[in-house]
């Protein structure tokens, strides 16, 4: 019984949210609750794709007098597990059926850039800036705790590794692990 009302919940939250966003796919939910939602309409999310509750989804398209073109857009068949976060105020594309660990960060920003005039504001008065977009392939599997960091394209069939920090590109069908990811086997 618990199970069909977490389902009929999911199913309601989802319905009433969709509106929200750029795209919403055909059989795909958003289950009660995420952490947090913020830009909806800058994201797109493909058909049959899960995201799990607690996840943060952030296209910020402002930060004080700074403004930004954000866009996030989710393919078809993905499952972003629970308390994952994607961020965005560049562009992150994500292909078909990727599967996610929990507690993953994707993001293709940062606050400020490592200079002594930055680094003595507090971290939340930095300027996001953004080292470019990111571009996770199809039929990618992200583990538990994976950062994928700005600038970083994930090639087709990647496997990377639970507690990696993804700051280089990684080739389609390899896998990856580390801080910072290196590529432990290639197909």
């Amino acid at each position: 019984m618990a199970r069909i009302l977490y389902a009929i919940k999911n199913k309601v939250y989802t319905f009433f949210n969709q509106y929200r966003f750029a795209h919403w796919g055909r059989g795909s939910h958003i289950a009660w609750k995420p952490l947090r939602l913020v830009g909806a309409k800058y994201i797109s999310v493909g058909n049959a794709t899960f995201i799990a509750a607690g996840v943060q989804l952030t296209a910020w398209d402002r930060q004080g007098c700074n403004s930004f073109s954000p866009t996030i857009t989710i393919g078809n068949h993905c499952a972003i597990r629970e308390n994952s976060h994607i961020s965005a105020i560049n562009n992150i594309t994500i292909g078909d059926h990727l599967l996610t660990g929990t507690n993953v960060l994707i993001t293709d920003n940062s606050h400020g850039s490592v200079t002594r005039e930055q680094m003595s504001l507090p971290p939340a008065h930095r300027p996001l800036s953004s080292k470019g977009p990111v571009k996770i392939g199809n039929n990618v599997w992200l583990g538990n705790n994976v950062c994928v960091m700005s600038g970083v394209t994930i090639g087709d069939g990647a496997i990377v590794g639970a507690n990696a920090v993804v700051t280089h590109d990684i080739p389609p069908y390899s896998v990856a692990g580390g801080i910072p990811a290196t590529v432990i086997k290639q197909l």
